[in-house]
Formats: structure tokens, C-alpha cells, sequence
């Protein structure tokens, strides 16, 4: 129980900061964006709120001026299933790519943001 209370305070102290130091965005022109977007309309990100990996991976959705749709995947419930049946584990940050009508699931928060890199850097 303390440990709980310990590490979400410190995932909530890590949440502030983030929002305090926010990265600056990439600019595009207002095509280029509204493709980067339709683009990045095939992908969701599965996490929690406070964990310091699914935050580093939101820094990096935040930084690409890329629209990810964020599921919370904490609580039971639909995502924390889908998370689990689908893409084979409850653990987080995970990446869901959608492409050619097939479905990746990408785990680990330092290969999703490489691959969002090579995928949305203007």
C-alpha cells in the first residue's frame, strides 16, 4: 500500500514536471500537418497515466505535433483488456499500428518513439 502511494506521487511529480518543461513542437505547414495527422489516425497509444515511460513516449507524441489517441489501459476495462487479449500483455507504453489492414503491437517506450521518429520527423 505505501509503495502505491509512493509511486503515484512520484508519477503525479513527474506529470507536473512534464507539463511545466513541455518540448517544443515540430511546425509544419498546415498540409503537412493535416497529413502527419491523417497519418498518424492509424496508431494509439496504450498507457497509464502517471508512468514515467508512457509519459517519455507522450513527450515524443507532444514533441512530432502528432494527434495520437491515448488509451488509459490502468484501470479494468475494455483498453486493459484489448491491451491484454490483443496485443498479448497488459504492459505499457504499447504502440497499436494498424496498416494494410493488419495490426502491430510494439512494446517498449525507447522503440515506439524510434519508430514515430522515422515515421512523423518533418
Amino acid at each position: 500500500m505505501l509503495l502505491k502511494l509512493v509511486r503515484e506521487g512520484l508519477g503525479r511529480l513527474i506529470v507536473a514536471i512534464d507539463w511545466v518543461f513541455s518540448p517544443k513542437k515540430v511546425q509544419r505547414g498546415s498540409l503537412a500537418q493535416k497529413a502527419a495527422n491523417t497519418d498518424a489516425s492509424t496508431i494509439s497509444l496504450y498507457q497509464f497515466y502517471a508512468c514515467p515511460f508512457c509519459i517519455k513516449t507522450r513527450r515524443a507524441i507532444r514533441r512530432l505535433n502528432i494527434n495520437v489517441v491515448t488509451r488509459d489501459a490502468q484501470k479494468p476495462g475494455e483498453y486493459r483488456q484489448e491491451l491484454g487479449t490483443e496485443g498479448g500483455r497488459v504492459k505499457v507504453p504499447c504502440l497499436r499500428i494498424e496498416k494494410d489492414g493488419n495490426v502491430e503491437w510494439m512494446y517498449e517506450s525507447k522503440d515506439i518513439i524510434n519508430y514515430l521518429d522515422q515515421r512523423f520527423a518533418a
